[in-house]
């Protein structure tokens, strides 16, 4: 648990994010300033159909490499959250 702007918050857990431009968001503990933010990520229009094993490869076959270039701390990029709500 961590304060963010006040409230305590689960760290690392996504949730959905209601009247957002994202789907989820996400609560993360920056390593190098030490302050919580906040991680949104997935296109609120889509719907995730990742029980479809060749949509679920060509999502990770795509994004896996986006990933790759992440410099610094992965759990701060959007695509990292995507990645794993997709396994």
């Amino acid at each position: 648990m961590a304060k963010f702007k006040g409230r305590t918050v689960r760290l690392n857990k996504p949730f959905r994010t209601p009247n957002k431009s994202k789907k989820f968001g996400v609560y993360v503990k920056n390593k190098r300033s030490g302050r919580v933010q906040v991680v949104r990520f997935g296109d609120p229009s889509m719907k995730i159909k990742k029980n479809i094993p060749a949509r679920r490869k060509s999502f990770l076959d795509r994004h896996g490499a986006t990933l790759k270039k992440v410099r610094g701390q992965k759990s701060l990029a959007p695509v990292y959250w995507a990645i794993r709500s997709w396994r």
